[in-house]
């Protein structure tokens, strides 16, 4: 962190401000989704309702930028995302926000075909400054729609970026550069880390797209961590490190591309991995980098690589149920006790 000016913000107050600087710094960003403003069609009424969302991370943005660059839209996912989309080929910067990643599936083909494939198939003549913001994560009680991390489907596509900040401090500089990115870029926030705190620099910054970080050193193991599962993979380190297990955890960042260079650099001190994706684990992130690490660093492994995921259900609405679908520190120390064979 290089910023002398830092204090306590919370993951969503973080969103909220990436976007506050970002539009003030650049009046090209226009905001658009369900209810970001809280009441379309009022303003011309005399009356602003700044709901921000459900998730309030939008909250304040239309009484300072108007409802020209703060819009509500209809119900229909594929209208103002193919919308977005189609400005931002045109040379606005635009940011759409999609309500729960559940949603995708309304409108795939206007990211799968359109936001994905637009710069290669006009030979790199058209840009795309399109950012998707969207949810992810079991935990609240949202039952099965409204609860998935389906981010693996969106890695299979050529084309997009996608971002998945653990922490305030990371969401507020990927999101920074998302904004200013002139590819496409799905951002991922996790619905248990809205109220979370850390220390954010009052400043602007950007977070490189791409880039892992390391969270704790340690020699014996890589524990994986995506998202909230990092702050997972913190909390089982540390009742590892209580049975004589020095872990060290890797927070992944980014989903699509991903920081092979640094998982394998971890793994080439640590020897044995665990990877920890709140995802179902067919086809997953978790799945992609457990093959990749044995393709390209297998003689630097000790131990089979091991993975802590959801099981291959739809997220269940009853609490106890839901809680135990959710990987925890629990699982993460059970799994790492069978790769050193205890």
């Amino acid at each position: 962190m290089t910023s002398k000016t830092t204090r306590m913000l919370s993951y969503r107050d973080a969103i909220n401000e990436a976007l506050q600087q970002e539009m003030e710094r650049n009046p090209d960003i226009t905001l658009m989704g369900e209810d970001i403003a809280g009441a379309a069609g009022r303003a011309d009424q005399g009356f602003v309702d700044a709901w921000g969302g459900p998730f309030r991370t939008t909250q304040g943005l239309i009484q300072q930028f108007g409802e020209e660059r703060v819009r509500d839209t209809p119900i229909s996912e594929a209208a103002f995302i193919g919308t977005a989309i189609g400005a931002a080929a045109a040379g606005v910067r635009t940011v759409a926000e999609l309500m729960y990643f559940d949603f995708i599936g309304v409108c795939f083909d206007q990211l799968l075909n359109n936001a994905a494939k637009m710069h290669y198939m006009y030979g790199g003549n058209v840009t795309l400054p399109f950012t998707l913001l969207t949810r992810i994560g079991a935990g609240v009680g949202s039952a099965a729609q409204h609860s998935e991390t389906l981010y693996s489907l969106m890695a299979h596509i050529p084309g997009l970026k996608g971002v998945v900040p653990s922490d305030a401090y990371t969401a507020k500089g990927l999101l920074t550069a998302a904004l200013r990115s002139n590819d496409p870029v799905i951002f991922f926030e996790h619905k248990l880390l809205y109220h979370e705190q850390c220390e954010v620099p009052e400043e602007s910054y950007e977070l490189p797209i791409g880039d892992a970080r390391t969270m704790r050193e340690g020699t014996d193991i890589t524990l994986v961590g995506i998202s909230k599962m990092t702050s997972v993979c913190l909390e089982a380190a540390e009742l590892l490190a209580a049975e004589g297990i020095n872990a060290e955890v890797v927070d992944l960042l980014s989903v699509f591309p991903i920081d092979y260079d640094h998982i394998i650099a971890s793994i080439q001190k640590t020897h044995r991995m665990v990877v920890v994706d709140e995802d179902t684990p067919t086809c997953s992130v978790a799945a992609d980098i457990a093959a990749t690490v044995g393709e390209e660093a297998f003689d630097s492994l000790d131990a089979p690589i091991m993975r802590v995921q959801a099981p291959h259900t739809p997220v269940p609405y009853a609490r106890d149920l839901e809680l135990a679908y959710i990987p925890d520190a629990q699982r993460v120390v059970k799994t790492v006790r069978e790769v050193f064979g205890s």
